[in-house]
């Protein structure tokens, strides 16, 4: 019984430890993710401005306008956040060592081209999409635990200055390389051009699911591991021409913050003061599409806000992919709603999925207030009966 103790401790322990990893990762991924998506939205929007919704069409053929530039800058930010997610993972198990197999791994299994070239020489035809941000997950953690794993042999004394700039570096790309472009990066790439077919003809009931899913996972941790899942995914769909997830993405995580800031404002009784000044805030970041501004909110109640905010962010990206609404800039939020081929529509989903999540938080939450006083007469009725 003691060995199964201390195996299920241990593993325990080494989930934490992974889960710690992946989210070093993602924290240093994030200011990409952001520069990258305000840029581009900024020149979407420049572009618009200058020609109208069809000049954002031939953005990166207009070589020298002030709009081109800026979506040259979102671009570089959004094609280096999977490979610098993938170096960071390895950095946080490695540190210096695996810094550099961790990046350059993560940023090989991008490359379309070169898988598609591994996928010939194995026989396996796939296309030429890239292995995306899981590819870069696994990557990183094999760089990582390579690299760390190397260090910790014992090496003659002139080799160890070595070690962390040269030998550990080499060996754990001529280690991982094989396996990360043939194991990993041909089968996810075959996996990824399947979903982009699927994606590619989504009709009805399927764009339904698919925004359904995806809307939910922008709700369900408003800005954890789970929504930025659903957020890279959308933003690589971006590439393939694939507009209608960012939509849905970012319409869904637009509405929790706005949604609860709505119940709160339309029912404050049941809310805290200090709420109240939150939801005001609450709006702009949530017109900003940054879903922590609910956070608060879900941290005060989370058994009621989670499962309000979920509904709401699924019916609005349900809706969304349902009417094939598109939003070729992956951040920006109500700054950029008119790229979308729809902005009324746009509004309407979002507008659709405020409202359900401002009702059911509404009808779950109790009054505060009543709340409150239920249990100061409850502990005088104890007092007095004690006594």
């Amino acid at each position: 019984m003691t060995g199964d103790n201390t195996m299920e401790g241990a593993m325990r322990s080494h989930l934490t430890s992974v889960k710690e990893h992946l989210m070093t990762g993602v924290s240093f991924m994030i200011p990409f993710v952001t520069i990258g998506g305000i840029f581009l939205a900024l020149g979407y929007a420049l572009s618009s401005f200058l020609g109208g919704p069809e000049a954002t069409r031939t953005i990166f053929e207009a070589t020298g306008r002030p709009d081109w530039f800026l979506a040259q800058i979102g671009t570089a930010g959004l094609t280096f956040m999977v490979p610098i997610l993938g170096a960071y993972i390895a950095y946080a198990i490695a540190d210096r060592p695996g810094l550099a197999p961790g990046f350059l791994l993560s940023y090989i299994i991008q490359q379309g081209d070169i898988l598609k070239a591994a996928g010939d020489v194995i026989g396996l035809q796939g296309g030429s999409a890239g292995a995306g941000y899981l590819g870069a997950l696994v990557a990183g953690l094999a760089a990582g635990y390579v690299a760390r794993w190397l260090k910790q042999r014992n090496v003659p004394e002139f080799i160890q200055p070595m070690m962390p700039v040269l030998i550990i570096p080499v060996l754990t790309m001529l280690i991982l390389s094989p396996f990360v472009i043939f194991v990993l990066g041909v089968p996810v790439a075959i996996a990824n051009a399947g979903l982009t077919s699927f994606l590619r003809g989504m009709q009805g009931g399927q764009a339904l699911l698919v925004g359904a899913i995806l809307g939910g996972m922008m709700a369900v941790d408003m800005g954890g591991p789970v929504n930025k899942v659903a957020y890279v995914f959308s933003v690589g769909l971006i590439t393939e021409q694939i507009y209608q997830p960012m939509a849905a993405v970012m319409i869904a995580g637009m509405i929790p913050p706005l949604g609860l800031a709505l119940s709160n404002f339309i029912a404050p009784q049941k809310y805290t003061a200090e709420m109240y000044e939150n939801a005001k805030s609450a709006v702009p970041l949530g017109l900003s599409f940054i879903t922590e501004g609910a956070i608060p909110y879900a941290a005060a109640d989370p058994l009621r806000v989670i499962p309000s905010a979920v509904a709401g962010s699924a019916i609005g990206g349900a809706a969304s992919m349902a009417l094939g609404v598109t939003m070729p800039a992956p951040h920006g939020g109500i700054f950029v709603f008119l790229l979308s081929d729809q902005p009324a529509m746009f509004l309407a989903c979002l507008l659709l999925g405020t409202v359900v999540t401002a009702v059911i938080a509404t009808l779950l939450k109790s009054d505060f207030e009543e709340t409150a006083g239920s249990s100061t007469t409850t502990a005088t009725a104890t007092t007095q009966a004690n006594d």
